[in-house]
């Protein structure tokens, strides 16, 4: 008897169990590119952050701060917009913020200096949130646990092509326009984002489903969550995971560009090699759930990360390896996020299926609100590949550090509630 089978006789199937191969893909699709609107809008103006610098003769970390202003949108965002979802559904808050989206990145385009831009990063931000926590809410609604993490893989595959393809798109763009342009393609691509969602997802919240529409509600859902400490030792593991990578991502453009000479698009090509090595981890992680339990899974890739991180921090102190010797290392922390980044959010979702939109939302305010101290924590340590390195290796050993004494990984395992995280095989 299949797992789905043997839960539709025990009464626990959830809706994602009863949907059909074809469906599950379409459902993959859609939300794949609702997620790809954050890395697109994070990304994309990469290999523009020198010429941007240039153009308003301000600092690379003043810079890399209309970086930190988005994922400060991303992070409040979500905090109000989860909650909203579990009250009205998933597809008002989802289509206004997309609209948000749109209108922020067309001002984007007109902006006169960088503080006005830095705003309206944090607008585009902000708009960019309802993508992302809707995303994660649907998963939850529709499946939980090792289900849960496999969908949560696939949506990993079609996220980590956003970040390959944003730097190569910006560079695309950027050698036919300037930064102007990469704001006007994202405005664009909002649109299609509005009409694919309007048509092609419905709502999967039910109203009998739906939390009351009070403060003190919202206020009580968010109390809720922070006394399970393994769940919010989990947000911090994803969150400070997710520093890591935006520390990669701030600096990577003024590392590769300023002190290894490579061109706009040959760092496109770099960036994406990162990107596709992420790629590989997440699809490989899809394997890997069929012998070990996500729980498992994680602490083997932070692990792997954090020896990696330390590898470069060596290289980059000692100026040796060359681009290689900062490459390499950072491929394989790249690598041992795809493998963590399913596993977390999936482990930390199925503890509370009863407020899922909150909970993505807390998930994902600590992913993004951690991870926007890194950005200008790499600009003051001088946006340099010794910079680059530390934060990243920082990052990945405060993670190791949180998952090891408070989520505690050996009782990871344990199912909570009706949500059995591994008992499904």
């Amino acid at each position: 008897m299949t797992a789905t089978m043997e839960r539709q006789v025990a009464g626990t199937a959830t809706p994602g169990d009863l949907m059909s191969a074809g469906a599950r893909a379409r459902l993959v699709l859609v939300l794949g590119s609702l997620i790809a609107i954050g890395p697109l809008t994070i990304d994309m103006y990469l290999p523009a952050l020198p010429s941007l610098t240039a153009e308003f003769a301000t600092t690379a970390a003043a810079v890399q701060l209309t970086l930190t202003g988005t994922l400060a949108g991303l992070a409040a965002g979500q905090l109000v917009i989860g909650p909203l979802s579990d009250v009205v559904g998933r597809r008002i808050p989802l289509l206004a913020g997309t609209a948000v989206h749109v209108l922020a990145s067309i001002l984007c385009v007109f902006a006169p200096n960088i503080a006005v831009l830095g705003g309206l990063r944090v607008l585009q931000g902000l708009g960019a949130a309802a993508a992302a926590v809707v995303a994660m809410a649907v998963v939850r609604d529709l499946f939980t646990g090792l289900p849960a993490a496999r969908i949560l893989s696939r949506l990993m595959l079609v996220m980590g092509a956003a970040p390959v393809l944003a730097p190569t798109l910006g560079s695309a763009l950027l050698s036919r326009t300037d930064w102007r342009g990469v704001f006007a393609a994202l405005a664009v691509f909002g649109v299609l984002l509005i009409v694919m969602t309007a048509l092609a997802l419905p709502e999967t919240l039910p109203r009998e489903r739906r939390r009351p529409a009070t403060p003190g509600s919202v206020l009580r859902a968010y109390a809720g969550l922070l006394r399970d400490r393994v769940y919010v030792g989990l947000a911090l593991v994803t969150g400070l995971m997710m520093a890591a990578i935006f520390g990669y991502v701030a600096g990577s453009s003024f590392v590769m560009q300023g002190e290894f000479g490579l061109s706009e698009q040959e760092f496109g090509v770099a960036f994406g090699g990162g990107a596709a090595g992420m790629i590989i981890a997440t699809q490989l992680n899809v394997r890997l759930l069929r012998r070990w339990t996500p729980s498992q899974i994680l602490v083997s890739a932070l692990l792997g990360g954090l020896a990696a991180a330390v590898a470069l921090v060596v290289f980059a102190v000692a100026d040796v390896g060359g681009l290689a010797g900062v490459l390499v290392p950072l491929w394989l922390v790249l690598a041992a996020a795809g493998l963590a980044f399913p596993n977390a959010p999936a482990l930390a979702l199925s503890r509370h299926g009863e407020a899922a939109g909150t909970a993505a939302a807390l998930l994902g305010a600590g992913q993004f609100g951690i991870g926007a101290l890194a950005a200008p924590a790499v600009g003051v340590l001088g946006s340099n590949a010794t910079a680059m390195a530390a934060v990243i290796a920082g990052s990945l050993a405060a993670a190791t550090l949180v998952l090891f004494t408070l989520a505690r990984p050996w009782r990871l395992a344990e199912p909570s509630g009706t949500d059995a995280v591994v008992a499904v095989h």
